[in-house]
C-alpha cells in the first residue's frame, strides 16, 4: 500500500511504501565481507611487510565548509531529534483474502510529553503503530488522538514519556517564494531522517490527491510547493526554514515531474493542535463560508475589481453562508469579498481555511471584507466544525 498521495491521473504517489532491498545488494554485502576476510588472512599469514599508514592530506577539500553547508548542518542537528519514523501494519483485501503489510511515514514531535503531528493518510487503515526516534528508541504504546476533518493531518500521542524534543513551529503566512527550505523524512521507509534541501517554488497550490489504489480523491488546498526531493516515506515529515522552524508538513509529490512536492502550511494545524495539547481532542475551527479563491479567471467570471481574496459564493449543494454559522451570526453575506483575516491578506498569506485554521474554536477574529466596493471589518467568534 503506497504511502503517498498523487494528483488524479497518477500524478502524485502516496508516500508510505517500503522499498524491498534487492537480493543482489545483500549478496554483494556478503561477498564483500568474505573478500575482506580473505584479505586479512593473506596479510596476516603471508609474512608481509608492515602495514603502510594512511596519508592524510592537509588540503582535504571535504573539510572546507561553506556558509550554506553550515546553515543546513545546524538545522539538521537542531531538528533531527524532533523527527520520528512511523511504521504501521495495514490490513488489505485482495483476491487471495486478507493480508497484512508494513508501511512507513514520518512525524514531528510537538510536545515533550509525546504529541506528534503527521499526515492523516500515514495512519489510515493502520491496526498497529510504532514510532522510532532518531536515536533508535522505539515506542509501540501509541494512540491516534484524532484527525483533522478538513485536512490531511493526524495527531498522535506516545504514552508515558516526558522528555522528548519538540520542534519549533514557524509562521507559514510569511513564507516567500524562492526562500531556502530543508526537508527531513523517513525516505522509502528505510532511510531514516534523510535530509534534502531546496526552495519554496510556489504557494497556495490546490491538488486533487488520491492514494493511487482506489478511486477516492481528496482536494487539498493552499499547499506550499517545493523542489526539495520528497520521497515515499516522507509523508508527515517537516518542511523547515533556515532557522530550523517547521513551516509545513510534507504530504505529496508529483510522480511524473521533477522537483514538484507539496506541504501543508503549518499554520493550518495550529488551532486544532491547541485543542489537542489542552486535552480536548481534535477540534477544528469553523467560519461557515463557501467561497471561490480569487484568480484572474474568477475575477473575470464574476466581474470583480480585486485580484486576490475570497469571493463568497455558493451553489445548489453548498450555500454561500451556512445557516446558523459564525459567519451568518456576524453578518457576512453572499457576494462579500473576504480580503483579510486578523490583518493577514487572503491569497498572499494563505486561504481563508488556512488562516482560520490557526485559531481554535471560541477564538474571535477580525474579518476584513469588501461589500459594494466599501471595506468593512467584522468580528467573528469561531465555531467548532462538525463533519
Amino acid at each position: 500500500m503506497p504511502d503517498s498521495k498523487m494528483p488524479q491521473k497518477g500524478l502524485i504517489n502516496r508516500l508510505r511504501r517500503f522499498v524491498i532491498v534487492l537480493l543482489v545488494l545483500v549478496a554483494g554485502i556478503v561477498i564483500g565481507g568474505a573478500s575482506m576476510g580473505v584479505y586479512w588472512f593473506i596479510q596476516n599469514n603471508g609474512n608481509t611487510s608492515t602495514v603502510t599508514e594512511r596519508t592524510v592530506s592537509k588540503d582535504d577539500g571535504n573539510k572546507l565548509t561553506t556558509d550554506e553547508e553550515s546553515v543546513i548542518a545546524n538545522v539538521v542537528d537542531k531538528v533531527s531529534p524532533s523527527v520520528v519514523s512511523i511504521v504501521t501494519n495495514v490490513t488489505t483485501q485482495s483476491i487471495f483474502g486478507l493480508a497484512e503489510r508494513e508501511a512507513a511515514g514520518t512525524g514531528v514531535i510537538v510536545s515533550k510529553d509525546g504529541y506528534i503531528l503527521t499526515n492523516k493518510h500515514v495512519i489510515t487503515g493502520a491496526n498497529k503503530l510504532e514510532i522510532i526516534l532518531s536515536d533508535g528508541t522505539s515506542y509501540t504504546d501509541v494512540a491516534v488522538v484524532g484527525t483533522d476533518p478538513l485536512n490531511d493531518v493526524a495527531y498522535l500521542k506516545i504514552a508515558g514519556v516526558t522528555n522528548l524534543s519538540p520542534a519549533t513551529l514557524g509562521d507559514s503566512s510569511t513564507v516567500r517564494v524562492g526562500q531556502g527550505i530543508i526537508a527531513i523524512g523517513n525516505s522509502l521507509g528505510q532511510y531514516q531522517n534523510t535530509v534534502t534541501s531546496g526552495i519554496i517554488s510556489g504557494k497556495g497550490r490546490p491538488v486533487a490527491a488520491s492514494d493511487g489504489t482506489t478511486q477516492s480523491t481528496e482536494l487539498l488546498t493552499d499547499l506550499l510547493q517545493t523542489d526539495a526531493a520528497i520521497n515515499p516515506g516522507n509523508s508527515g515529515g517537516p518542511l523547515l526554514n533556515r532557522s530550523g522552524q517547521v513551516i509545513g508538513l510534507n504530504t505529496a509529490v508529483a510522480a511524473d515531474a521533477e522537483g514538484i512536492g507539496f506541504a501543508i502550511p503549518i499554520n493550518a494545524t495550529k488551532g486544532a493542535l491547541k485543542s489537542v495539547l489542552a486535552g480536548k481532542g481534535v477540534q477544528r475551527s469553523y467560519l461557515g463560508l463557501t467561497y471561490a479563491q480569487i484568480t484572474a479567471d474568477v475575477a473575470m467570471k464574476y466581474n470583480l475589481s480585486v485580484k486576490q481574496g475570497a469571493y463568497v459564493v455558493g451553489s445548489e449543494a453548498s450555500p454561500a453562508v451556512r445557516p446558523g454559522s459564525p459567519a451568518e451570526k456576524a453578518g457576512i453575506k453572499e457576494k462579500d469579498i473576504v480580503i483579510k483575516i486578523n490583518g493577514l491578506t487572503v491569497g498572499a498569506q494563505g486561504s481563508v481555511s488556512s488562516l482560520i485554521g490557526e485559531y481554535a474554536p471560541g477564538d474571535t477574529v477580525t474579518v476584513t471584507l469588501l461589500r459594494d466596493g466599501k471595506e468593512r471589518e467584522i468580528k467573528v467568534t469561531l465555531g467548532t466544525f462538525n463533519s
